[in-house]
C-alpha cells in the first residue's frame, strides 16, 4: 500500500466526503429511510457527524446549519421538494434494522 502523509490522507478523505455529499444531492430520489434501511445512515446522520466534528474543533454549528451544508439548501426546502411519506414497508424495515438501545 502507498504510504500517505497525514496531509495527503486528510485531503483524500475530504475529497471523498465532498464527492459523497455531491452524489447524495444529485440522488434526491433516494429517500433517507431507504439509506437508513440499507446502509444504517442517511443524510441527517451525515449532517450530525459534520456538526459533531465542527464542535469537537471548537466551531459552534446548529443542526440547521449542518443540514444545509449536506443538503445544499435548507432542510425544510429539501423535504418539501424531495421527501415523500414513508410506506408501511419502509417503516417496518426501519424498525427491524434500527440499533437496539
Amino acid at each position: 500500500m502507498t504510504e500517505l502523509s497525514q496531509d495527503q490522507q486528510t485531503a483524500l478523505e475530504a475529497a471523498a466526503f465532498r464527492r459523497l455529499v455531491a452524489h447524495l444531492r444529485e440522488r434526491s430520489d433516494v429517500q433517507n429511510i431507504d439509506l437508513m434501511n440499507l446502509a444504517g445512515f442517511c443524510r441527517n446522520c451525515l449532517s450530525n457527524w459534520y456538526r459533531e466534528a465542527a464542535e469537537a474543533s471548537g466551531i459552534e454549528m446548529s443542526k440547521e446549519e449542518s443540514r444545509e451544508i449536506i443538503y445544499g439548501m435548507p432542510y425544510d426546502e429539501w423535504r418539501a421538494r424531495h421527501q415523500s411519506d414513508a410506506s408501511a414497508e419502509q417503516k417496518a424495515a426501519f424498525e427491524r434494522n434500527r440499533p437496539k438501545e
